[in-house]
């Protein structure tokens, strides 16, 4: 509900929406963009359909790996010292972040 309601103050479509998200199916520090599809069992991604009506919006998936049991502890543990060094400010996690949403912005400016 947070999102549509800040989408709906901001005066954005939902092509306009980037949702960044964990993915237990992509290998630790992956990103993945994605656009519309299904939650594939990510409950944050199924409370933003639900919100807004509509599956139809870009995804940036980070990739957090699988553990072999306990998801939900190793989903809500600490991150590994590598993964903390990689999405720090100094590491590179962030950069490329923002290189997957300048691509996604543009895509979509030349839609238009």
């Amino acid at each position: 509900p947070s999102v549509a309601k800040a989408m709906q103050n901001a005066g954005v479509s939902p092509l306009q929406l980037i949702v960044i998200h964990d993915s237990l199916d992509h290998l630790p520090a992956t990103l993945s963009p994605k656009f519309g599809g299904s939650a594939n069992g990510h409950n944050g991604v199924r409370s933003v359909i639900s919100a807004i009506k509509t599956n139809d919006f870009h995804r940036l998936r980070c990739g957090i790996g699988r553990p072999s049991s306990g998801v939900a502890d190793y989903v809500l543990g600490r991150l590994s010292s590598f993964e903390r060094q990689h999405w720090s400010p100094d590491g590179p996690g962030l950069d490329a972040i923002w290189s997957k949403i300048e691509d996604i912005a543009y895509k979509f400016a030349r839609s238009r």
